[in-house]
């Protein structure tokens, strides 16, 4: 899953991903962008190596992409925002080291993000308004999409967005494949001053319902950068918090509503990231697409259960491995075998 970094010039984005990464920013992508994998943590990874003992580990992990700094003019804004928007969710990185008002900066933001939904809704009206001036055998099928866009059009240049607005079931179809930036999941990461005293006070200044992390992110890069006993001592002398970047990722893996799945055996314990809410016919899917096609039923497990037994046998001993049909509905940290016929 790609998780996109956003936010104006100088808001610490790119030290950011660095942070989370562990890859330094290019200075020659500084007009395109940047990917890296962050991985995934979980605290029943390693229990559950202890348990399987496999010869192979994989954690799951994140696509992190840098995009250009913002403009705060909005001026361009559209263009760089559409190298994100394959993205299934943001991180909206907000300066507050240098006397910024936060509330501001973010109403600044989602004015960028409106704006450019409103350019590709706009773009797709004067395109489908190009093909009705030929002849052509779906025209109704094109002026029944016009018909559904322009409303919406209106809607955005009002300044409205279109996350407040209930769509018919043919604008809902229309602008599935828009990817439009009012629908994705959002994470705000406050970046603090080296020395602030009291990151949450800039939390509780945003809006209920907002999910938002305080981090002094220049700071944390440059801890980042040390040797570890070096780091502790620093923290110790200087009194700084331990930092946990795992933290970050579990949020990001909250905010856009993922979880994570397991499969485990002699060979291998891997971990995965699905969406809250899939199948196991969409988690034997993701593993490959033969056990999708193939699917029989998945033989599934707890990893509390399996934790607290210490064996795949003595789990089957309590009756507690379920064999279940491709409509069951995953749960977070479920240790799932496909069966599947070739």
């Amino acid at each position: 899953m790609k998780i996109g970094l956003v936010g104006y010039r100088g808001s610490g984005k790119s030290t950011l991903f660095e942070l989370l990464t562990g890859v330094a920013p290019d200075a020659s992508l500084a007009h395109a962008t940047q990917s890296a994998m962050a991985p995934v943590p979980d605290p029943r990874f390693e229990p559950l190596f202890e348990v399987y003992r496999p010869k192979k580990r994989t954690h799951a992990a994140l696509e992190i992409v840098d995009t250009p700094g913002l403009s705060r003019t909005h001026e361009g804004n559209a263009g760089r925002l559409a190298m994100i928007r394959e993205a299934g969710c943001l991180v909206h990185v907000v300066a507050a080291f240098d006397g910024s008002d936060l509330n501001q900066a973010i109403r600044g933001f989602d004015e960028d993000l409106l704006l450019a939904d409103l350019d590709i809704v706009v773009r797709r009206i004067e395109r489908l308004e190009e093909q009705l001036k030929k002849p052509r055998p779906d025209r109704d099928q094109l002026k029944t999409e016009r018909a559904a866009l322009e409303p919406l059009a209106e809607l955005l240049e009002s300044g409205t967005s279109l996350r407040q607005v209930e769509l018919n079931d043919e604008q809902a179809r229309v602008i599935k494949a828009f990817q439009l930036f009012a629908y994705k999941p959002r994470l705000v990461i406050v970046n603090v001053a080296d020395d602030e005293a009291e990151p949450q006070r800039f939390t509780r200044a945003l809006p209920d319902g907002t999910p938002v992390m305080a981090v002094p992110v220049g700071l944390e890069s440059e801890l980042a950068r040390m040797e570890p006993d070096e780091r502790e001592q620093f923290r110790s002398e200087m009194d700084i918090p331990a930092f946990d970047r795992d933290v970050v990722i579990r949020a990001l893996m909250e905010a856009s509503g993922q979880m994570l799945y397991f499969t485990a055996g002699p060979k291998e314990l891997r971990s995965w990231i699905i969406r809250q809410g899939s199948t196991a016919l969409e988690a034997a899917d993701a593993v490959h697409s033969d056990l999708a096609r193939g699917f029989i039923r998945a033989e599934v497990i707890r990893s509390e259960d399996l934790l607290r037994l210490g064996s795949e046998r003595e789990v089957k001993a309590h009756n507690l491995m379920r064999k279940e049909p491709k409509d069951y509905v995953v749960q977070d940290g479920d240790i799932l075998l496909i069966q599947f016929s070739v």
